[in-house]
């Protein structure tokens, strides 16, 4: 009885889960949907083709994931020294700096996104690709920082400290020590930077002016044009770059771990 509630349970889940999916697929490949027919009668892939031969498209998605990328590289030069004397040092006004960093997260993304509007615009970068990369590495860096600093605080420095003793530069320590055995904490930090940079609709909005288009961009205006097979379409191809770096990355600390595994 209890295994059968468990299955049950498991399959409502899921279904809650993909039910979305499974909706925008039907929308984007099928035609002359009408209430109260329960299932398209007509299948196509018009919408789905006019989605990607827009060139639109191709430009949001490509600003969309060199914006994102750019993103996930700096919040990790950022945040990597900052999470690593939080993770592995006490010291006086640190819950104050902890505050410091994850002020962005508890202000709405409205207040602070006026605030940088204002500035970008004296100092010139509204409009730009650089100006949104910045806006943002705001919300980005507060999780970059507690995925690291979690990750340093069961971080051991006698690793360094021996390769120091046996010889290696401080360069090969960081390269072969540092870096290897955070691994899979910067994996996931990166994936977290790249998925917030990537949904972000708001902060481009206001930074980027209508200059700077992202996928997530024009998936809102096409919300408000109405038509669902293109909004199912372009969701879709929203839903694509996550999922293929989330796959990426479960395969990549796979590896880490086999790797370890194999080594003792």
């Amino acid at each position: 009885m209890k295994r059968s509630i468990t299955l049950v349970s498991r399959f409502v889940l899921y279904l809650i889960l993909i039910a979305p999916l499974l909706l925008f697929v039907a929308y984007t490949f099928s035609t002359r949907w009408f209430f109260p027919q329960p299932f398209p009668t007509e299948w196509t892939t018009i919408a789905f083709q006019r989605a990607v031969n827009d060139s639109r498209t191709f430009s949001g998605i490509a600003q969309g994931l060199s914006i994102a990328v750019l993103v996930s590289g700096f919040s990790l030069l950022l945040g990597f020294p900052a999470a690593r004397v939080l993770g592995l040092r006490k010291f006086r006004g640190r819950k104050l700096v902890w505050l410091f960093f994850f002020v962005p997260t508890v202000i709405p993304p409205l207040a602070f996104g006026m605030g940088l509007n204002i500035l970008f615009l004296r100092i010139g970068l509204a409009g730009t690709i650089a100006g949104v990369v910045l806006a943002h590495i705001v919300p980005a860096l507060p999780y970059t920082i507690f995925t690291l600093s979690s990750a340093f605080a069961r971080f051991d420095e006698n690793y360094e400290f021996q390769a120091l003793a046996l010889g290696a530069s401080p360069w090969q320590v960081f390269r072969k020590v540092t870096l290897r055995m955070m691994a899979p904490s910067l994996v996931v930090a990166a994936l977290f930077a790249f998925l917030i940079s990537w949904s972000q609709y708001l902060l481009t909005l206001l930074i980027g002016g209508g200059r700077v288009i992202t996928l997530p961009v024009l998936l809102f205006s096409a919300a408000s044009g109405g038509n669902p097979s293109t909004i199912a379409a372009l969701s879709l191809l929203f839903i694509a770059p996550p999922v293929l770096v989330i796959a990426l990355t479960a395969r990549q600390l796979n590896e880490h771990g086999n790797e370890i595994r194999e080594q003792y």
